[in-house]
């Protein structure tokens, strides 16, 4: 897809800050430092649109990024071993859940896992939760650049399994670095996108 405009639309912990707009929104969720930041910058050809952190659990809010003036990027707290105080995180999981639950114009979830390590609990419960309400997910396991060709199968085998799909294939190789799997992702992006979008729940 070609990338004509990608701008920071705001951020917001309630529907209250949501765009009000009505433009389809397509969600990336994961635990924190997976990497999120780096696949939403490497997606829209952006080098610092997503703040990119070494500190866990930097995002804090439910932030907008609004692409071609057609559509959103939603970037959702991280989840996991995130270092804040225990306050913030627990104030975490209504905040994504009252947006996915209650989100009319989201189209689908992007869950991102490490591909250095098996999926977490915090992987589980999204997967589950997303099946649960309908909610089409596409999960992408980055960082690939760091694990040798030739363990790329087993790892994209191991996720899909832990996961409950069926057909590994469905699980997106993907590299912020070399930008392997972009190209994949944003195939699979596109398809929601399109006017029939997110179809029933």
């Amino acid at each position: 897809m070609r990338i004509s405009t990608a701008e920071f639309a705001g951020s917001a912990t309630g529907p209250g800050g949501f765009p009000p707009d009505r433009r389809p929104e397509i969600a990336f969720a994961g635990r924190s430092n997976v990497g999120k930041s780096s696949l939403l910058n490497r997606l829209l050809g952006r080098r610092r649109l997503a703040r990119v952190s070494k500190v866990p659990g930097r995002t804090q809010t439910i932030n907008f990024y609004r692409i071609n003036d057609a559509f959103y990027f939603v970037d959702l707290p991280g989840y996991g071993y995130a270092k804040v105080p225990e306050r913030i995180r627990r104030s975490w999981a209504p905040i994504i859940e009252g947006y996915l639950r209650d989100r009319a114009v989201l189209r689908a979830v992007v869950v991102i896992l490490d591909a250095r390590l098996p999926p977490t609990r915090g992987d589980l419960e999204m997967r589950a939760w997303l099946d649960a309400a309908r909610i089409p997910g596409l999960v992408v396991v980055t960082k690939v650049d760091k694990v040798k060709r030739g363990a790329r199968g087993s790892c994209r085998a191991s996720a899909a399994a832990a996961l409950g799909i069926a057909n590994p294939e469905e699980v997106v190789l993907f590299s912020a670095v070399t930008g392997e799997g972009a190209e994949e992702l944003w195939r699979r992006l596109a398809r929601h996108l399109q006017p029939a979008g997110r179809g029933a729940r």
